[in-house]
């Protein structure tokens, strides 16, 4: 079994497994318009072109105040970044004793910390609410998922970001080949 299979069962299995990151069945999961993993994204100033490490996930119910984002599987929780839109955090996982890495971006309300453990039935984070989105934009009204296969860069925190420990290989994707080097597909 490959471990691309392995992730898209972890995905959708239920009970004490991995679960989907928000309450709906992977199959009811709907992706913002530029949302799909490997879609090639457009230079923008200060922004080289380069390809879409992730899915961008849109909110599946009406709720603006605190609709929940969920961690697939179990793991801890090794790195936060707690401002703004670009607000995230990466969580170290271990399944048939290989590790991979999930990152949650453009979330709020973060409810979890540094070296928590956390599972797929507790919330982590959620969408931002009506109030953030007016702030920050609402292109923001989705979050972006990310499956690591290597370990995420090493950071120094600084006194901004204390628990800003690593980040993830987004904008170092310009071929296909350094996208499949880093990063899963994470519904193939």
């Amino acid at each position: 079994m490959t471990i691309n299979l392995i992730l898209l069962f972890i995905l959708t299995i239920s009970g004490n497994g991995p679960q989907s990151p928000i309450r709906a069945k992977v199959a009811e999961i709907k992706l913002s318009n530029i949302g799909q993993y490997g879609l090639l994204r457009k230079p923008r100033p200060g922004i080289p072109a380069h390809y879409h490490t992730g899915i961008d996930i849109k909110r599946p119910s009406d709720n603006y105040e605190d609709e929940p984002v969920f961690p697939i599987y179990k793991g801890k929780v090794i790195s936060i970044r707690r401002d703004g839109p670009y607000a995230n955090l990466i969580i170290e996982h271990e399944y048939n004793s290989k590790k991979f890495w999930s990152l949650y971006e453009h979330i709020s309300g973060i409810i979890v910390n540094l070296n928590d453990f956390v599972s797929p039935n507790q919330p982590i984070a959620h969408f931002m609410n009506k109030n953030e989105l007016d702030r920050y934009g609402w292109q923001f009204d989705h979050f972006h998922l990310e499956i690591l296969r290597l370990q995420p860069i090493k950071m120094e925190p600084t006194e901004a970001h204390p628990d800003l420990l690593y980040k993830s290989y987004s904008l170092v994707c310009y071929t296909e080949e350094d996208l499949n080097k880093y990063y899963y597909n994470p519904i193939e």
